[in-house]
């Protein structure tokens, strides 16, 4: 008997419409936690979006600790999503040729999709940098890349991480980008999140998942790996960083500096770290039994377009409804959303998750990619691609 029947005669069967659903979030053809992880990536840019945070980390005042989500959540994010297309191109083996090319097309036209709800999301007036648009840049550029393997990745990623924020300072430098046209380009790009150099987090989240993301070995790794990087990164900035005047006063102060959303080198390195410490602490923790306390987090990130998408819709219609502009940051967050946005973003994940299966969003852009482009119906990922 091959190893596939055996595996699939050991798998519990799931009958009934909530024994399905049931074994599609907990199942093989999910890694629990990645999904975990996305999870508190998304939570994480909630935080960032709707609390007051000021001040730098400080591990010895609990007060400070809300700081780690700013922009470290996003980072997490676009890192899980390197790992999320490594897993759609086959997981640790890539794809064979023909099935690669179907999935690089669906990818492509996913990541279309993502660029248009982006533009549509910052047309709504809401204050914060929707990460979208940049989102779908980072897709297309890790296409041409599914078919290499970690040994070659994860050399990629840490030497894109150590030289593009040298490049970054320069093309963020030009006054192009303070005129009418330039904001309207960075706005298209997403900017705010540039993808010369975040690229390098893309990257490094398919590195993972071709190193095989389910073995113990690359989740303890990932670890101490991610822990170490942090250190170095955080660690030299607290020892040697510059000051918000150095940055703006030259070129070495841009570069040398882990302030968030600076794609200055110590954050590069620092948060970077951080996002596989974080992975590889999601998945050693999944393999315990706190992955079922820990449901209705992978339920959000089982559907984090959806998750992400509905709390700037629901803070836009609010926001509406309530104050004299939508653009008013300040009014919306007196309005102490955070709570209420999260709580209800977790219920109603989990709801769903568990009642009717797969985000209405995540859905939608798999029927528009599999339309666009026809091709083998046989998912892809962790149930279909090869394991050890």
């Amino acid at each position: 008997m091959s190893e596939r029947s055996e595996t699939k005669r050991a798998e519990p069967r799931h009958d009934g419409w909530l024994g399905s659903r049931w074994g599609r979030l907990n199942g093989p053809s999910r890694v629990a936690g990645v999904d975990l992880a996305r999870g508190l990536a998304v939570l994480g840019m909630f935080a960032a979006h709707l609390l007051w945070i000021s001040g730098p980390f400080d591990a010895t005042q609990p007060d400070t600790w809300i700081t780690v989500v700013q922009g470290r959540s996003s980072i997490l994010f676009a890192t899980l999503a390197g790992v999320s297309i490594g897993l759609m191109t086959g997981g640790r083996v890539p794809l064979p040729a023909s099935r690669m090319a179907t999935a690089r097309g669906r990818l492509a036209v996913r990541a279309g999709l993502l660029w248009v709800l982006g533009i549509l999301l910052i047309a709504t007036g809401v204050p914060v940098y929707v990460i979208l648009p940049a989102y779908a840049l980072m897709f297309l550029l890790a296409l041409p890349l599914t078919s290499l393997p970690a040994r070659v990745l994860l050399p990629l990623a840490g030497a894109l991480a150590l030289i593009m924020p040298f490049v970054q300072i320069v093309l963020d430098a030009p006054l192009f980008w303070s005129t009418p046209v330039g904001n309207a380009v960075s706005v298209g790009l997403g900017w705010h999140y540039p993808f010369t150099t975040w690229i390098a987090f893309v990257v490094a989240g398919l590195g993972v998942a071709r190193a095989d993301v389910t073995r113990l070995r690359t989740q303890v790794w990932l670890v101490v790996a991610g822990a170490c990087l942090a250190l170095v990164g955080y660690g030299t900035d607290a020892a040697t960083g510059a000051g918000p005047e150095a940055e703006t006063a030259s070129y070495l102060g841009a570069l040398w500096t882990a302030r968030p959303h600076s794609t200055g080198l110590l954050e590069v390195i620092g948060s970077g770290g951080f996002a596989l410490a974080v992975l590889g602490a999601c998945l050693l923790l999944c393999r315990t039994v706190l992955r079922w306390v820990v449901l209705p987090l992978r339920a959000v990130g089982a559907m984090p377009l959806t998750a992400y998408t509905l709390q700037l819709v629901v803070w836009a219609a609010i926001a509406a409804a309530t104050l004299d502009r939508v653009g008013d940051l300040s009014g919306f967050r007196a309005l102490e959303p955070f709570w209420p946005l999260t709580i209800g973003t977790i219920v109603l994940c989990t709801a769903w998750a568990l009642l009717v299966g797969r985000g209405p969003l995540e859905t939608a852009l798999d029927a528009a990619s599999r339309f666009a482009v026809p091709g083998d119906r046989r998912p892809v990922g962790p149930a279909t691609s090869p394991t050890r």
